[in-house]
């Protein structure tokens, strides 16, 4: 880890994104007071990481990638224990325990055991443990990763009801750019340690990627002309040529095409077809890092020691 600086707001959601092997996990437990920053500071929720950990441990819930419950210890049984384990009172956590059964749909799992759970059920599960002492942060480390769509789908409906009901601020790391795009407020991209963006998904998208006009001409002779039409445009950052399409990469299609079109028009550049494509968060990460999220790269070591910068929760 490379001085890794962001803030989160109060009732913010954030993903942390980046491929395996980028530092997500290591910033998390740094975060979370599981590993030692040495150097900067973390503060979660006005308390110090480093001076104030077990202060921060009471304001957190942390689900980590491995399941969090006993494979012998009947659901509810085992959220009253970790209520107990938070100091509260047994009639507390007995309360406590059924509220989250029902907050995450899953009243109807709790006298079985987590072996005999799917894999989106268990995952439910690992999130009830970490709201047992109902935290004002909650951290997911890659909360969805293994499941299949659907439960996806429902687990990520369950984390969004945890926000409206109690207006949790929530940090996540998760190699799934749709999640990213769909449901984080901001994102925060890491590679090789790094913070190499932050912004919402529409605001990378705009600054880092661009849109795409996809332009085909009546034949190859018309293309090389369009192409060159299209790089006196001032908001054109790439064109290419395919036969008779010709691609450009701008900032905003919605304002260029029309006038793009009518540059075509007074050149006598007949256009048999016209697309617009909008960047994904695919597009920003290979802009930041010339290769796709999904490639396999070599793995970034990182250590126990490694510095962080400020980062506030």
């Amino acid at each position: 880890m490379r001085d890794v600086s962001f803030d989160v707001a109060t009732g913010e959601l954030v993903a942390l994104l980046g491929p395996n092997g980028a530092g997500k996990s290591t910033t998390l437990r740094m975060l979370t007071t599981l590993l030692p920053p040495t150097s900067g500071s973390v503060r979660i929720a006005g308390f110090d990481a480093a001076r104030e950990p077990g202060r921060v441990r009471e304001v957190i819930g942390y689900v980590g990638q491995k399941n969090a419950s006993g494979e012998n210890h009947r659901i509810r049984d085992e959220f009253i224990t970790q209520g107990r384990c938070y100091g509260l009172r047994l009639r507390d956590a007995r309360r406590r325990a059924d509220e989250v059964l029902e907050i995450l749909g899953i009243s109807d799992l709790a006298a079985r055991t987590p072996g005999t759970l799917s894999g989106g059920q268990r995952r439910r599960v690992d999130i009830a443990v970490g709201l047992i002492h109902n935290p004002r942060v909650l951290f997911l480390d890659e909360p969805s990763t293994g499941l299949d769509p659907h439960s996806r789908a429902d687990l990520w409906e369950q984390i969004q009801l945890l926000r409206r009901a109690y207006g949790i601020t929530i940090v996540l790391t998760t190699h799934y750019l749709d999640e990213a795009d769909r449901m984080a407020e901001r994102i925060v991209v890491v590679d090789q340690g790094q913070v190499i963006a932050n912004g919402t998904a529409d605001a990378l998208k705009a600054d880092l990627a661009g849109d795409w006009m996809h332009i085909t001409t009546s034949d190859t002779d018309a293309a090389r002309p369009a192409a060159g039409l299209a790089g006196q445009m001032a908001e054109t950052s790439e064109v290419t040529t395919e036969g008779q399409t010709v691609s450009v990469r701008i900032a905003d299609a919605d304002a260029s095409l029309p006038t793009y079109l009518r540059l075509l028009d007074h050149h006598s550049i007949t256009v048999t077809r016209v697309s617009v494509r909008r960047p994904s968060l695919d597009d920003v990460f290979v802009n930041l890092t010339g290769r796709r999220l999904e490639e396999s790269a070599e793995a970034y070591e990182t250590t126990t020691d490694a510095p962080i910068g400020a980062t506030h929760v």
